[in-house]
């Protein structure tokens, strides 16, 4: 039986492309031969007819046999070379119908990439024209912004000064209560020197000197009171003028530096619509080259 089987294995097709039936055994002869249904799955490759020549057979151990198949030189079966057909002369009117075919493709060709051409500066326009809308935009909304700190500067100066004002005017009421203080001191000694000389007679002389000096010493305190205050509230003007030069000059400054912004701003967007205008050109004069 084990025999059998090897000589089976040998004599059927070693690609096992082409699906040669396998001869029964000895233990399968009552079986059907089935052929295969359907063509095979790979490509035939080219048929090559195999002589066995020898077998020879080896106990290799217990059990276990060896064979060793001795092919002769393949046989090649040559392929029928098919005759070559006689080459045929295109007619006048099959070369206007292939002209005019041709010229109906490179008409719709040109009218494709005109297309294609007016869709890229339909896209380029549209660009260009959102662009000038954020350009248009950022400068309004820019002077807007400059236009509302401008104001929140002006109301904090106004604000300020109105500050400063009501500072040196409370100072002022303050000295004007002092000088009022004063004067009613005065007043009062006034009065106490003259009830002292009805009072006192005899030291009338003495302590009018007395009074006399101190009036001399309060009105002295008052005048230097006086510059004083005349000197702060000088000051306090000077100050407050100088302040009010320097805001200005800020003012200025942040004027100028904002024009000069907005000068930039609107020439990088001249630039940027001129390069996009010889971008646009370049691309018209490359279509129509």
């Amino acid at each position: 039986m084990l025999i059998g089987l090897v000589r089976d294995s040998v004599m059927q097709c070693f690609c096992h492309s082409c699906r040669a039936p396998v001869l029964p055994a000895a233990h399968r002869r009552s079986a059907p031969v089935k052929k295969p249904v359907g063509k095979p799955r790979t490509k035939q490759p080219k048929k090559v007819k195999f002589i066995t020549t020898e077998i020879r057979c080896q106990e290799m151990s217990k059990g276990g046999l060896a064979y060793e198949v001795i092919l002769a030189e393949p046989v090649g079966v040559p392929v029928p070379r098919r005759a070559d057909s006689p080459e045929k002369t295109p007619s006048v009117e099959e070369i206007q119908e292939k002209l005019k075919a041709a010229e109906e493709r490179r008409r719709s060709l040109e009218a494709s990439k005109m297309a294609a051409i007016a869709q890229k500066m339909q896209k380029i326009e549209e660009a260009s024209r959102i662009r000038s809308e954020q350009t248009n935009s950022f400068i309004v909304n820019t002077k807007e912004a400059l236009d509302a700190k401008m104001e929140t500067h002006e109301e904090k100066r106004e604000a300020y000064i109105n500050e400063l004002r009501a500072r040196l005017k409370d100072h002022l009421e303050g000295v004007e209560k002092t000088r009022l203080t004063l004067e009613q001191q005065t007043a009062e000694v006034y009065k106490a020197i003259e009830e002292k000389m009805n009072t006192a007679a005899d030291k009338r002389d003495e302590n009018i000197k007395k009074m006399l000096e101190r009036l001399r010493e309060h009105e002295e305190q008052v005048k230097k009171v006086r510059a004083g205050n005349q000197e702060r509230f000088q000051q306090l003007e000077s100050a407050i003028q100088e302040k009010l030069q320097q805001a200005a000059d800020r003012r200025l400054l942040i004027e100028a530096e904002q024009k000069e912004k907005l000068r930039n701003h609107e020439r990088r967007a001249e630039l940027v619509r001129q390069n996009k205008s010889a971008r646009v050109e370049s691309a018209g004069t490359a279509t129509s080259g």
